[in-house]
């Protein structure tokens, strides 16, 4: 992909203030202008597939589809889009789960007005933007909860995570099957293989499964 002198990037998260607040960082810097912005992860998709856009910024808990399911979707779609990734947390599994779904870096929402506009540069660049320190201790703790125990995160299809993530939000199954546009009982049968495959009884316990693994907030 050629980036232009004028690079195009689509902002998505939930909260309105945060994208304005973002969009005013980003047009201030003379080689940066956002052309599209998104309120979950379903409409960043489909925005982010706009040739105009170089950069998908995603914040990793949105509703409907995660930042990292986005990513992933991306990464898949439209292999030469620069991704970068926003989260409130520094040391966690979001990190290297960012890396592995394909973005170029993350950048936490506390310090963006100090770190967002060079890590959109380093992205565009095809570079990784990472804090100092940061991926060794990540690192660390990503192999320590490895060699303690298989939470099965690996387990569940990308189509069973969406499930997951819809179901912990509250959505209905006919609300979940015009989100995904697959059928309702579709949704169903995805619910009682996500259930039988982690040994879970009930909603309750799969939201917590979900609040867990990252893809609802508490």
């Amino acid at each position: 992909m050629s980036i232009p002198l004028k690079a195009g990037v689509m902002i998505a998260d939930d909260h309105g203030l945060v994208r304005d607040g973002l969009r005013v960082l980003i047009d201030a810097a003379p080689d940066l202008e956002v052309v599209s912005v998104a309120g979950d992860g379903i409409a960043a998709v489909e925005r982010a597939l706009d040739p105009r856009v170089h950069l998908a910024i995603l914040d990793v808990a949105m509703p409907r589809r995660t930042g990292l399911q986005a990513a992933r979707e991306l990464a898949r779609r439209r292999p030469e889009l620069r991704i970068l990734m926003l989260s409130m947390h520094d040391v966690d599994e979001y990190f290297l789960e960012a890396v592995k779904a394909g973005a170029s870096g993350y950048v936490l929402k506390t310090v963006a007005d100090r770190d967002l506009v060079e890590a959109c540069r380093a992205a565009l660049r095809g570079e990784t933007f990472i804090y100092p320190g940061t991926v060794r201790a990540l690192l660390r703790e990503h192999l320590e909860r490895a060699a303690d125990a298989d939470d099965g995160s690996d387990v569940l299809t990308a189509r069973e995570q969406e499930v997951v993530k819809l179901v912990a939000e509250g959505h209905t199954s006919e609300e979940i099957a015009q989100a995904l546009v697959i059928s309702p009982r579709t949704v169903e049968r995805h619910r009682e293989n996500v259930l039988a495959k982690l040994g879970l009884r009930n909603r309750v316990e799969l939201t917590r499964y979900a609040i867990r693994q990252g893809l609802v907030e508490p």
